[in-house]
């Protein structure tokens, strides 16, 4: 229900700032564009807890383009949603044999970008900040939930499921193409630790001890076409 209605919000501010600037065009002469786009990702998270493994997921969402025609640069903002997958190393017991366990997670995202033109807006450098919302860590095969995580010795599975919800982001990455289709590489890097809220559930870290702490490493390949 929280993710629907985040959605919800970032697509009405699209549409009243959208709007606002179109009411305005004819005294700041700016060019508006509303992206339809979708593409793959690549998900991991940065972290000295776990042995983690990148996985591939989906990617789709809206961009609303302000540009700039007398400028070096132009601004965009919108949101997008996806779905991630990532491993982490556990072993079953009795057996104690290591293999992945295999996680997904949906994150919603709400960005604004500033856009370098290099080429005119034929190519692109891109940066800006992000918030997102995400899921828990979901396990995709519950038979694995009693799975000890590597380097614990009472870590389970199912326990480092509740990670925190809103993170912050900064992403940076590069977008070709021309006025109505665009290709759109990215990098997003989480600034907040995703793994905090685990450190208020009392878990027993034995023998580590240590804190968790991780940040989201993303890549996504977007395709977006604009009206």
């Amino acid at each position: 229900m929280q993710t629907k209605k985040l959605i919800l919000l970032v697509a009405l501010s699209i549409a009243f700032v959208t709007t606002s600037f179109s009411q305005r065009r004819g005294i700041v002469n700016i060019s508006n564009g509303i992206g339809i786009g979708g593409g793959l990702t690549q998900f991991d998270i940065e972290t000295d807890n776990f042995e983690t493994k990148k996985g591939s997921g989906w990617i789709g969402g809206l961009a609303a383009t302000l540009d700039l025609p007398h400028r070096w640069y132009t601004v965009s903002y919108g949101m997008q949603v996806s779905e991630s997958n990532i491993e982490i190393m556990g072993r079953s017991l009795p057996v104690s044999v290591t293999e992945p366990i295999e996680y997904k997670l949906m994150m919603v995202q709400a960005q604004f970008l500033f856009h370098a033109k290099l080429a005119k807006d034929y190519l692109m450098i891109d940066g800006g900040p992000m918030i997102q919302y995400n899921s828990e860590l979901e396990l995709k095969d519950e038979t694995q939930e009693n799975y000890l995580i590597n380097g614990y010795t009472n870590l389970t599975a199912k326990d480092i499921s509740d990670i925190s919800k809103f993170n912050i982001n900064a992403s940076i990455g590069a977008t070709v193409g021309f006025s109505h289709f665009k290709l759109r590489a990215q990098y997003i890097y989480g600034l907040t630790n995703m793994l905090n809220k685990l450190n208020n559930q009392n878990l027993d870290t034995t023998p580590s001890g240590s804190s968790f702490k991780g940040n989201q490493s993303m890549l996504a390949f977007m395709a977006f076409i604009y009206f």
